[in-house]
């Protein structure tokens, strides 16, 4: 049996901690359960590793009740509190709560007024307008619920970006140890770096196919063999999802990693244009036409210069004008990873973080950042251990102490301040003033109206300490839909402002997604990629905040924290003082 990956172990924590809300225990308890799932699913090493060393303990968050829990877990395959839990409800309660719009209180409501245990009982209860009859319930919560429940049933069978990455690099690790394999890439939208993930696609080289093609099903992450070939072997792995792998001649290599990139889009305009110039592509090269003669295959950059084409980055293949642009020969600078200087958005355990400021500074620095911004939740963030105007100042000192030890690095005195219902702000304005920088965030009453969301950010947007709105939408992939607000707007007076929108690289979050970060690339929105780290692991995330921030065709230029730290303070400095009215 396969080891259970972190995301699994995580998921099954958050499920406990759900079944615990359900049943009313100790909001603590709750939190404990939580705050575990949340660090075990950013680490970046595996729990196997951590256990076999008899390190469960020192992950941030794991005391020894929850790590005996996923040593049983990791050693079992299963926690038997966790199937206590489950055997106290009626089956599929707990499945209500993949529904956006029902938490754990509603969901025991649901079951308590009307005994309803499942989804396709809550749908029948909700078309036939039985849930208005129940207290806080009425038509607005039936028609949230029935739009909720479509969008889990169209995101079936695809998974967060979140869980299908980890878990395609677990699978690559593993063939690489189990099979003679030379060069393996991922391919299909989990290298386009989409937010969801349908399948995975991974293309090798090998002197020996036939080993690779054998070796493939005793892979200890492998639960099921659906086909397998000379060259293909499909299977569904412990985690529910499908896993293509192919081996590829080197010489056509750089074809095939083209064509399996996709997007199906892209590759169908790519290969009409190919007809007018008399080329064929396909996954094997690029062709005459009319002699057969192969022109080139074994890198992607000969497929695109056969084409009179630069190489087009894999996030950008989605046929949106990338192609007409790199005919032109204009293929946009993107940020990459190397462009960041540093992290504008994380916390601490002065909050509801699980690393001091110290260890936050120190794992910034292993990065190589320049800069690093602590913006711990605001005094409202009860539940998140929200920081009262003393403990900020506090923690300000503390900040400018360490800063004295640091030479070429600089820790800035941030916070995440809460965005109220009626737009104004958590703390008093002479607290912000004497911040170093202030990310403002929606945390409370997603579900008011469009127009009110709208105006509320607004508001927030047009105070003057404020450098930047946090995950402007307050979706979480998988788990709860954006809030309604009229993006447009918020952007245009971002624009105007000079206020930064985040892309928040926390990969269940990407927020702003792909399209909103290019629209706001277009209108001449700054965007700060930051990854909302509650661990100094998580700095890592960074990547898929880049990720997004390339499909949306971001340049370095247009990224706040690609400034280096004299530029960026002069920034935030002029921001505050010379902002338009």
């Amino acid at each position: 049996m396969a080891d259970p990956s972190n995301q699994e172990v995580a998921r099954l924590l958050t499920e406990i901690a759900d079944m615990l809300e359900i049943k009313g225990e100790s909001v603590f308890k709750i939190r404990a359960y939580r705050k575990a799932a949340q660090t075990i699913a950013g680490l970046p090493e595996a729990l196997s590793a951590l256990l076999e060393r008899g390190e469960l303990t020192t992950v941030p968050g794991v005391g020894t009740s929850i790590a005996a829990k996923v040593e049983e877990l990791l050693q079992t395959g299963r926690i038997a509190y966790h199937e206590q839990l489950l055997g106290e409800f009626a089956p599929g309660l707990v499945t209500l709560l993949r529904i956006p719009e029902v938490g754990p209180k509603t969901a025991l409501l649901l079951y308590q007024e009307l005994g309803i245990a499942d989804m396709e009982s809550l749908e029948q209860a909700a078309r036939e307008q039985k849930l208005r009859g129940i207290k806080g319930l009425g038509a607005k919560t039936e028609e949230n619920i029935l739009r909720g429940i479509e969008r889990v049933r169209s995101r079936s069978g695809r998974l967060p970006l979140a869980i299908a990455h980890p878990h395609a690099l677990q699978f690559v690790e593993a063939l690489r140890a189990s099979a003679p394999v030379d060069r393996t890439e991922l391919a299909g939208s989990l290298r386009r770096l989409r937010d969801t993930i349908g399948d995975i696609d991974i293309l090798v080289t090998s002197e020996h196919p036939a080993a690779v093609m054998a070796a493939v099903p005793g892979l200890s992450l492998v639960r099921e063999v659906v086909a397998s070939g000379p060259t293909k072997t499909s299977v569904i792995t412990n985690q529910q999802v499908e896993v293509d792998v192919r081996v590829v001649e080197p010489g056509s290599f750089g074809a095939a990693l083209q064509y399996f990139t996709g997007s199906k889009e892209h590759n169908v305009k790519l290969r009409e244009m190919a007809v007018k110039r008399g080329l064929k592509l396909s996954e094997y090269g690029v062709f005459d036409a009319h002699t057969g003669a192969r022109l080139g295959g074994a890198t992607e950059e000969q497929m695109y210069a056969a084409m009179g084409m630069p190489l087009i980055p894999p996030e950008i293949r989605e046929n949106t004008g990338e192609i007409e642009l790199a005919a032109q020969g204009k293929v946009p600078p993107l940020v990459a990873l190397d462009d960041i200087k540093g992290d504008l958005h994380v916390h601490t355990d002065w909050s509801d973080g699980r690393g001091s400021l110290e260890a936050m500074a120190d794992a910034a620095r292993r990065q190589g950042y320049r800069y690093l911004a602590i913006c711990d939740h605001s005094i409202s963030r009860a539940i998140a251990n929200g920081l009262s105007v003393q403990r900020l100042a506090e923690q300000g000192q503390e900040i400018a102490r360490l800063n004295q030890r640091y030479g070429d690095f600089r820790l800035l005195a941030g916070v995440e301040v809460d965005i109220k219902r009626d737009g104004s702000l958590d703390y008093p304005d002479q607290v912000l003033a004497g911040l170093d920088l202030v990310v403002a965030s929606v945390h409370s009453a997603f579900n008011i109206p469009e127009a009110a969301m709208t105006e509320r950010i607004l508001t927030a947007m047009q105070h003057p300490c404020v450098d930047i709105i946090g995950h402007p939408t307050g979706r979480i992939i998988g788990q709860r839909e954006p809030y309604a607000v009229d993006m447009e707007r918020l952007l245009a007076e971002a624009a105007r402002l000079g206020v930064a929108m985040e892309i928040n690289a926390f990969p269940d979050r990407l927020d702003l997604k792909d399209t909103h970060a290019r629209r706001a690339q277009e209108l001449g929105v700054t965007l700060a990629i930051d990854t909302d780290a509650h661990h100094p692991d998580h700095l890592g995330l960074m990547y898929y905040g880049v990720g997004t921030a390339r499909r949306g065709w971001v340049a370095p230029g247009s990224v706040i924290n690609a400034l280096p730290l004299p530029e960026l303070l002069a920034r935030l400095h002029r921001n505050r003082h010379g902002r338009p009215g």
